[in-house]
């Protein structure tokens, strides 16, 4: 009997397939144990000694393993080719000898790039022992990530209420988002100005730039007003121009070499839409497998670049195939990797068959769409370059004082252009070569005049550089050597679910708090949000993978830095005095008109600093003069600011003739009115995107006025209110709420458009209680109790139901995506932990008895 341990579920279930009946093939479902969330699990005073944790979820799974191992000749350990899947390896070993289960059993690691009968049968007639290497710089990372989370996290939570957590890769890129917008902030717009003009030369029109003008060289910025813009347009309406000289230059473009695991987050986050998190899922399934037949795609955690010769042959194959020979070229393509110390050396991402075209498959959404793009790219990568005729056109007049240039390309040969091109970032919005490549030029002879048909002078100013999306800061952290690539989809990931950055039209924005994060950790531990320092660790990490460095070499060394540090700022005062001083031309801008930026707005005297509240856990902005002035605002830039204004009486009720006005709270801006016969003020915050600087009596008395009775219901007589709540407008009916889409509706809402409103929220969410609600996905039976299994809507989000078991999806899955092999472990987990049939519940219940039964006789003695 031979025991295979793999990761999932779905692959255990293919390669127990490939194998036959001597092998047992079981899944751990990933990790099984980890570091506990508490202090003492790294002890750096003994030797950097760790205590793991086995998961809840896997004891289960690992009894089962050790009683089959028990019975084995052989232990097969099989999981993922790179640093986590050997890790996974050893911490297994290390629980089945703990259980003493391994006397006399043969113990064996092997790895296989793809999950395909060849690659698993070829894996398994070349076993190894675990690379201890490998193992080490596991735990290197892994205490590490655990040294600088349980030890600046702390320090954060005591010296700046409202922050969450620091953490060693991820503080990193924290501060690449924050130091792009302090870019974007600084930046100074420039005018330029563009000249073009419409030439014909016994042809049809095109288009052309200035490039000389009064005898000099003119480049993208020189034009800088409207005058010299108006002047060079003079110029060339007064010139006579002819053909100076039309070059053509043949152009080759190669194809982007297949992806690895950054280059395919970045170009599914260009193509797809997709995050790092959602393309590494699908990209796991695809390795996993969905049919019969296996792996789709090759190990999907890789910074390698190569592809076997196998996998070029059949690429070629179906290139002369589907293409012709021309697509095929005389040799094959072969692609080293570029990034620094690459460790995970895998294949590059590819499909492990080839001839398997995306038409030919009918995968669920993400899936298809991702490895469409995958095949296509690794297609591409194999074809002939694309042949381009690039033609520049030189145009002046007798004189030389003036020149214009058309640019242009034509392709002669489309190569693998035919297939796939490679997505850009941020392409220039205001002109330049990029678009003139893409036009296409008449047939022009030198020598022929050029007559001006139409000028145009257009404004432009330069643009500060773009915030960040998730491809191109992928890329970013890849050129900067910060992060590996099983690395960039968590490091992201953490970013958001912290509340450090948000996005907007997918780009990340740093909000307050992490600004507030970023220039803590900078002013208090610079070196350690260096780029340099973490990318310099990385290839320290790199060492100890490559045997070079001794693990605990390298942690006593960080170790040796990083406590006196905490120890020092943990014992330092007034922290946020000097955060104040260091982020204060931030929180403070000079005033256009010179005035002081600090002083405040409402007493006139005082001074505004950075404040903190720990009672709150928050920081604000607040004045020197408190008490006396009770001024504060919401931590934000001094443009922010602004906008805030401050508190000011907007008028008085028509109504009740009591004064309405505007206050800045500490949570934001609201107004405030006495309401007659009643002890407190009636108050009611602004809602989003209303402007307190612009605030009107006329809005705020609307405000106050909710929430108000829209009517009463057609069906039971119950009244139905509009109002603001803390999640926007809404409309209330009989414990119902029904969003309602934009805050101006609420005020004018009417019955009819309420009572609908209401009923596709019920439908949507309470519809079918008491019958049967139709199930969002059906996925088959069950392969063990023949139930069905159906992806459900249900009051607190979508789960997963067969029988009587409902197990709700993980947070981040979409309910359309979920497949059999996806659902069979989260319905045996929730199996799991259920008590079990006829176990008697109360017996949990018989304790607190005991306990009160001893509590009259503590009393006696």
């Amino acid at each position: 009997m031979n025991l295979v341990v793999v990761e999932s579920p779905a692959k255990a279930k293919t390669i127990n397939k490939y194998l036959g009946p001597d092998y047992t093939v079981l899944a751990s479902y990933g990790h099984v144990r980890d570091l506990p969330s508490k202090d003492g699990s790294v002890l750096p005073d003994d030797d950097f000694a760790m205590s793991w944790e086995i998961d809840a979820k896997a004891s289960k799974r690992l009894s089962e393993i050790a009683e089959v191992a028990k019975r084995s000749d052989r232990v097969i350990l099989a999981t993922d080719p790179d640093r986590e899947g050997e890790a996974i390896s050893w911490h297994v070993l290390e629980i089945l000898t703990k259980k003493k289960v391994l006397k006399d059993t043969h113990v064996e690691r092997v790895t296989f790039n793809a999950i395909t009968k060849s690659a698993v049968l070829e894996a398994m007639a070349r076993p190894r022992q675990i690379d201890m290497e490998l193992v080490e710089a596991y735990l290197a990372r892994r205490a590490l990530d655990y040294l600088v989370g349980f030890t600046l996290s702390p320090v954060l939570w005591r010296k700046l209420p409202g922050a969450r957590s620091a953490g060693r890769v991820q503080s990193v890129a924290l501060r690449i988002v924050v130091d792009r917008e302090l870019e974007i902030e600084a930046f100074k717009a420039q005018e330029y100005w563009s000249v073009e003009a419409d030439l014909a030369a016994d042809s049809p029109p095109f288009t052309t730039r200035l490039v000389k003008h009064a005898g000099k060289r003119v480049q993208r910025l020189d034009i800088t007003s409207e005058a010299m813009a108006a002047a060079a347009r003079d110029a060339i309406k007064a010139g006579t121009f002819s053909i100076a000289s039309v070059e053509k230059k043949p152009v080759k473009r190669a194809p982007a070499p297949p992806f690895m695991t950054s280059t395919l987050q970045q170009e599914a986050s260009r193509k797809l839409g997709f995050t790092a998190q959602r393309t590494m899922q699908a990209a796991q399934k695809l390795y996993e497998g969905v049919d019969d037949q296996g792996g789709l795609i090759t190990y999907m955690r890789t910074d390698g670049l190569s592809v076997s010769p196998e996998g070029i042959t059949q690429a070629r194959e179906v290139i002369g195939e589907r293409f012709g020979p021309a697509y095929v070229p005389d040799q094959p393509r072969y692609y080293k990797t570029k990034a620094k110390n690459a460790q995970e050396a895998h294949e590059a991402i590819r499909p492990t068959n080839m001839a398997r075209a995306p038409e030919t498959l009918r995968l669920e959404g993400d899936l298809q769409k991702l490895y469409e793009l995958i095949w296509k790219r690794t297609i591409a990568s194999q074809m002939e370059s694309a042949r381009l005729d690039r033609t520049t056109v030189e145009i002046e007049e007798p004189t030389g004082q003036t020149g214009l240039r058309a640019t242009g390309q034509v392709v002669a040969f489309d190569g693998f252009i035919a297939v796939y091109e490679e997505g850009r970032d941020d392409r220039p919005k205001d002109g330049g070569d990029d678009e003139d490549d893409a036009t296409r030029l008449p047939a022009l002879k030198e020598g022929a005049v050029a007559r001006v048909e139409a000028i145009r002078t257009d404004q432009h100013f330069t643009e500060p550089p773009p915030r960040f999306s998730e491809a191109t800061l992928v890329k970013k952290l890849e050129e900067l050597g910060i992060g590996r690539p099983s690395t960039y989809a968590s490091i992201l990931t953490t970013l958001r679910d912290r509340g450090y950055v948000r996005m907007d039209k997918n780009r990340f924005i740093p909000e307050d708090t992490g600004r507030l994060v970023t220039a803590f950790l900078e002013q208090f531990f610079g070196q350690w949000v260096e780029y340099d320092f973490t990318a310099d660790l990385e290839s320290r990490l790199d060492e100890v993978s490559a045997g070079n460095l001794d693990w605990k070499v390298l942690l006593r060394d960080f170790w040796g830095h990083l406590k006196p540090a905490t120890d020092e700022v943990t014992g330092q005062q007034g922290v946020i005095d000097k955060l104040d001083e260091a982020i204060g031309p931030f929180l403070f801008p000079p005033k256009p008109d010179g005035s002081d930026a600090r002083l405040c707005p409402v007493c006139g005297t005082g001074r505004l600093h950075l404040k903190a509240s720990f009672k709150m856990k928050s920081t604000f902005i607040g004045c020197s003069n408190y008490p006396e002035c009770r001024y504060t605002r919401g931590f934000g830039s001094g443009a922010n600011a602004e906008e805030t204004g401050s508190d000011r009486d907007l008028g008085v009720d028509p109504v009740t003739g009591q004064p309405v006005s505007l206050k800045i709270g500490r949570f934001g801006p609201y107004v405030e009115t006495a309401a007659p016969g009643e002890e407190k003020p009636r108050r009611s915050s602004l809602p989003k995107g209303w402007s307190p600087a612009s605030l009107t009596l006329e809005q705020a008395l609307r405000l106050l006025a909710l929430p108000r009775e829209v009517g009463i219901h057609p069906e039971d007589g119950k009244p139905i209110t509009a109002g603001l709540g803390r999640y926007g407008p809404f409309v209330l009916h009989a414990g119902t709420y029904a969003n309602v889409a934009d805050i101006d509706e609420v005020f004018d809402i009417g019955l009819n458009r309420a009572v609908v409103l209401l009923a596709e929220k019920r439908a949507g969410k309470f519809a079918g209680r008491g019958a049967a609600t139709a199930p969002l996905k059906d996925l088959g039976a069950h392969p063990e109790t023949g139930e069905p299994i159906h992806v459900m809507a249900g009051r607190f989000g979508p789960y997963v139901k067969s029988g009587k078991i409902n197990a709700t999806l993980p947070k981040g899955t979409t309910p359309e995506d979920l497949t059999l092999e996806d659902a069979l472990p989260l319905l045996a987990a929730r199996a799991a932990a259920a008590p079990a049939k006829g176990k008697k519940v109360p017996a949990k219940k018989a304790a607190p008895k005991k306990a009160t039964a001893k509590k009259p006789a503590a009393k006696k003695d």
